[in-house]
């Protein structure tokens, strides 16, 4: 291809990806899926062509077939290196909050910070260092005491090696018990309910020790079956189990990048016959790091979410982001960068 052709962007057809390397197939899912960012800055397509005409020619009018970029960014999902980082939400006394989880939950405060410009203040709980563990990221705003949670949250998981013994603290320490301790429906296994300080439930699982201690978030949804797809579509998410109730007419899914008695993971919850929830105010959202947030918005609007965000660099760190939300609603943010910079983007 002589490099003094100047097409327009319209009249690029790119070939069939089984033709090219590997660098070549790179190449091509940035020609195929970001000529709307290249016209945007004024670049020129043929800069991007290489002199391969076998791979990199342009011919007469059309484009990548959408059914080879789904093929391509939805397989790339699968061999993403993604890791659930933090969970976000806000309450209302974060010194309560914060001595709570401390002493009846035995979480750590990692770290805190103050934002007095913004009026929020973050901080950071879990049982092992932020690079390694799922942690919890609570909110507080200036000011404000109460917020709505909702009936679209469930609740988050704990596994603990003796729910008997955290049960009695929370209740020594005034926290509320909703379940007391019993065997699960049909197993052998032992859970409880408790409440925090506003209001949001933990379930305690009896494990013995595990590597991720804050091992579940649990959301309900309208529709199970779409749910599914999308977080294995978009997410790359694996179904771990899914397991049926029809007594308590409900229906529940289990997602997420490993087994879940070493990772944290995700319960999507379906009751029979209820297509939508109200999230309130006080939940906000999950964050997942992945190599690429580029291709990820992509994958997520070919499997029918929405980016909320569209990806590109955090302001004033090294970190690119990316959000959308599925098809109930949810949130999720996309974070690539150094890791220290992955908490510096945060919501209030």
């Amino acid at each position: 291809m002589a490099s003094s052709i100047r097409p327009s962007l319209s009249s690029i057809k790119l070939p069939s990806l089984s033709s090219c390397n590997p660098s070549q197939k790179i190449s091509l899912f940035y020609l195929g899926t970001g000529v709307r960012q290249f016209r945007n800055f004024g670049l020129i397509a043929s800069r991007f062509l290489r002199r391969d005409e076998n791979c990199m020619g342009v011919m007469a009018s059309g484009s990548m077939s959408p059914a080879a970029t789904q093929e391509n960014v939805l397989d790339w999902v699968k061999h993403d290196k993604r890791r659930m980082l933090h969970v976000v939400y806000r309450v209302g006394d974060l010194d309560k909050t914060i001595k709570f989880y401390k002493e009846c939950l035995g979480m750590k405060l990692l770290r805190q910070r103050d934002m007095q410009e913004q009026r929020y203040t973050n901080a950071f709980l879990g049982y092992g260092p932020e690079d390694a563990h799922f942690v919890i990221e609570l909110t507080y705003n200036y000011g404000i005491d109460k917020y709505d949670i909702g009936d679209g949250f469930g609740h988050f998981g704990l596994a603990v090696d003796d729910i008997s013994r955290i049960v009695e603290l929370v209740r020594a320490k005034g926290g509320k018990i909703t379940r007391e301790p019993s065997l699960v429906k049909g197993g052998n296994s032992i859970v409880a309910f408790i409440e925090d300080p506003d209001g949001y439930q933990f379930e305690l699982l009896e494990r013995t020790p595990s590597p991720e201690p804050l091992c579940k978030v649990m959301l309900r949804v309208g529709n199970l079956d779409r749910s599914i797809k999308f977080y294995e579509k978009a997410f790359g998410m694996e179904l771990l189990r899914t397991q049926d109730d029809p007594e308590s007419k409900n229906t529940i899914a289990i997602l997420g990048y490993g087994p879940e008695e070493k990772n944290a993971v995700l319960e999507l919850t379906y009751n029979y016959g209820v297509t939508h929830y109200e999230k309130g105010d006080a939940y906000a959202q999950i964050a997942i790091g992945t190599n690429d947030v580029y291709k990820t918005a992509e994958a997520i609007k070919l499997a029918g979410g929405r980016v909320t965000r569209e990806p590109g660099p955090a302001p004033g760190v090294r970190t690119k982001i990316t959000s959308c939300v599925d098809p109930d609603g949810w949130k999720t943010v996309w974070f690539y960068g150094h890791f220290h910079h992955f908490f510096h983007y945060v919501v209030h």
